[in-house]
């Protein structure tokens, strides 16, 4: 499933808009339901609007009624893996099921992947409890 999704990735990658860091990402996400939302980094003149590949195939995902995320895989075209940034982190910690993967690799590495848990990479995710209360216990 990993090889599939860092394919999907890779093309989704394809459509990327970053006409000022010339920076190419792609994600692909599996949600609980086995289907597959892609999405790709897309710029802006104010960078700050600026919207990740991750955030786009998961919100992409919501927006279809999915709120169960199992793995994600992020392609680049630079030379080393691209890592979500910290508010992909914290986003994708929304939807995470325990045990969320997480696959990066740059796009000339796609046979050679970093795997890690969600977990790992944000380790004490911020949540609110069902009173709306603030909380911080380790992301899934």
């Amino acid at each position: 499933m990993v090889s599939r999704l860092l394919q999907a990735a890779a093309e989704a990658m394809a459509d990327a808009y970053a006409p000022y860091s010339r920076f190419r990402v792609g994600a692909a996400l599996l949600a609980s339901n086995q289907k597959i939302y892609t999405g790709c980094n897309v710029e802006n003149v104010s960078y700050g609007l600026t919207i990740c590949a991750e955030r786009v195939a998961a919100v992409k995902a919501v927006a279809d009624g999915q709120r169960e995320f199992r793995a994600v895989a992020i392609v680049s075209d630079g030379t080393t893996p691209p890592f979500p940034c910290g508010a992909c982190r914290q986003f994708l910690a929304e939807f995470a099921l325990p045990g969320m993967i997480v696959a990066v690799a740059a796009r000339k590495d796609l046979a050679d992947p970093r795997l890690l848990t969600l977990r790992e990479l944000l380790p004490h995710a911020f949540r609110l409890d069902k009173k709306g209360t603030t909380s911080r216990r380790a992301s899934r």
